[in-house]
């Protein structure tokens, strides 16, 4: 496997702004994010990839046990597939999605460290 130098993954890879997922443009549309795809249905959809995901992220976890990982419990990925995570990504979801959440009683927690309005 290459690694991919810090210039050339910011405009590579993306992050899900709802689970902070990292994952290439080929496989957010094809697979659209595993953690997230039942409420932003990103599969194929190249406007909500890049309205729900951005390229501006910091530092990444390798989560393989989600289940046994004090970083995903912190991170509040425990629950999600293992993968990539970034630490923090910077941008919110578009407002018609946090709306759509909430009338599914899901909380959108941002994760880019700050506070909610």
């Amino acid at each position: 496997m290459a690694l991919i130098p810090a210039q050339a993954r910011s405009k590579t890879l993306r992050a899900c702004l709802l689970c902070s997922l990292i994952q290439t443009p080929a496989d957010w549309k094809k697979v659209g994010c595993p953690n997230c795809e039942e409420v932003l249905g990103l599969k194929s959809q190249p406007e909500k990839i890049a309205a729900c995901t951005t390229t501006q992220f910091d530092g990444v976890v390798a989560v393989v046990d989600p289940d046994q990982s004090w970083v995903a419990r912190w991170q509040r990925t425990a629950k999600y597939v293992r993968g990539m995570y970034a630490v923090r990504v910077m941008g919110r979801i578009p407002e018609e999605v946090e709306v759509a959440l909430e009338r599914r009683n899901i909380k959108y927690r941002p994760r880019d460290q700050t506070e909610m309005d």
